[in-house]
Formats: structure tokens, sequence, C-alpha cells
């Protein structure tokens, strides 16, 4: 047994449900994350993934179920639940304003001020410096860079230094790949098994399985609003991951002689 899977998970949720109208979004899901790992949540598009997330983050409750973290059972009824909780939300839009530079990115909302009613530039850019070297971030030349002339990977590393300003547990992240080229990809892929290394649990949404297979210790796979798989990543292969998001495996241990007459035919 690893001591990942002795210490137990820091987040685990059973049973949960959510329904849209005539919609069953979620149909008794379990899903666990334990601190220094990362699980893959992956699926076709509507199998459950964005309401599952959305569940945690407390933006759509779930309409029941069990929620424990760190061994507590709790309740997420708003997204300011979840961050009281430990638990911080990367969205794929990422939420950047482009007309402020990054520690201004970095501290919207929650400025550090001082005397109550000064703003303390001072404070906050150290500490945003501090954050960005935590995560090795040295592509940024300034934390006073305006968002709007950053990349795309440099982005990404603005809101995921953003989402650790109040020392979250879990960190999750929403399609944080999507669109980005190539050394971008790997600057956040980097980004993700920095967190691991510093004992966050972090659940990944992604339909890349290549990135995946790269920094997911675990691979979660939805479809129709159920969890229907759990694979290991070093025990798994991309074929079989596609096959359960496809539902191919269910239909190749229906009819197991129709698939061998197939494989004979190629």
């Amino acid at each position: 047994m690893s001591q990942r899977e002795a210490a137990g998970p820091i987040l685990e949720m059973s049973g949960l449900n959510k329904r849209f109208g005539a919609v069953q979004a979620l149909t008794d899901v379990d899903f666990e994350v334990a601190a220094g790992e990362v699980v893959a949540l992956v699926g076709d598009n509507g199998a459950g993934k964005s309401t599952l997330i959305k569940a945690i983050s407390g933006a759509q409750p779930a309409d029941d179920g069990t929620i424990r973290f760190e061994g507590r059972q709790v309740s997420i009824g708003t997204p300011a639940d979840a961050q009281d909780l430990g638990i911080a939300t990367v969205y794929q839009d990422l939420a950047l304003c482009d007309n402020l530079d990054v520690v201004g990115n970095l501290w919207l909302g929650r400025e550090a001020r001082s005397g109550g009613v000064i703003l303390d530039e001072v404070a906050m850019e150290h500490r945003a410096t501090e954050l960005l070297k935590q995560l090795q971030v040295r592509t940024l030349r300034s934390v006073r860079t305006q968002v709007s002339s950053l990349s795309g990977g440099q982005r990404q590393s603005v809101a995921i230094a953003r989402s650790l300003l109040g020392e979250p547990k879990v960190v999750m992240l929403d399609e944080p790949t999507a669109a980005l080229g190539v050394a971008q990809t790997r600057q956040v892929l980097d980004l993700i098994l920095r967190l691991k290394e510093q004992g966050l649990g972090v659940i990944v949404i992604s339909h890349n399985l290549a990135d995946v297979f790269e920094v997911a210790d675990r691979i979660v796979v939805m479809r129709l609003g159920r969890r229907v798989a759990t694979f290991d990543v070093k025990e798994a292969t991309r074929a079989g991951v596609v096959a359960s998001i496809t539902g191919a495996d269910i239909e190749t241990a229906a009819n197991p002689e129709a698939a061998a007459h197939g494989e004979d035919d190629q």
C-alpha cells in the first residue's frame, strides 16, 4: 500500500446526484482525491464532468450525497463554502482582467490593505513574486506586466497562482491546456506536477489523453452522468480509456464474438 493510499483521501464524495428538470446530470457518483495525487476526470461532452466539478466547487451544489473533507462530513452549498474548506477552482475561461497587471489579477477582490484603507502594493507584489517563484514560473519578467500581453501558458500560470493565495488543499483545473501550443502546454503540465509535489490534491478535467497520461496518477471516466471506470495510469492504456469513454468496452463485453470477428476482418 502506498503512503497516499494509507493516508486516505483528502476529499471524498459518495452517492452524488444532480438533476436539472428532466435531465439527470449525475447519478450516484463517487469520487475521491488524496493529498499529493493528480486525478484526471475524463469523458465525452455531456458525460457529467463539469457538473461534478461545479458540485465540488459549490457553484451548482449536488441534490444529495455525502461529502467528506479531511475525514469529516461537510456541506458545500456555495463557492464560499468550498473556499473555506480549502478547495480552489481554475475554470477554463480563467476569469482574468486584461486591463490589470499580474499583481492586480492575483489580488482582485481580496486586496491587502495597510491601515484598513490604503492598498498595500508592496505586500501584494512581494506575495505575487513569492507565489510565482514557488511554482517555478520563469517566463514572466515582471509581476507588473499587463495580463493582456501574456501568452496562454503565462495566463494559466497566473490563474493557478491566484488559486493558491488562499492556501488550498485541493485545486481543480478545467481544461488547463486547451488551445495552448506545445511549449505552453509543457509549462502548464510542469505546474500541475509542482502542485502535486507540494502535497495538494489536484483534479484535472481534460480531453487530451496525452496530457492526462503524463501528469495523472489515476483516471476517472464519466459517461452519461455516471462514474463508469477508474484506471491506475501505470497500468492503463489509451485504448482502454477511450473504450470506457465511448462505451465500446460494454459493447465488447456484451458481444465478444462479434468483436473477435471484427478484429479478424481488419
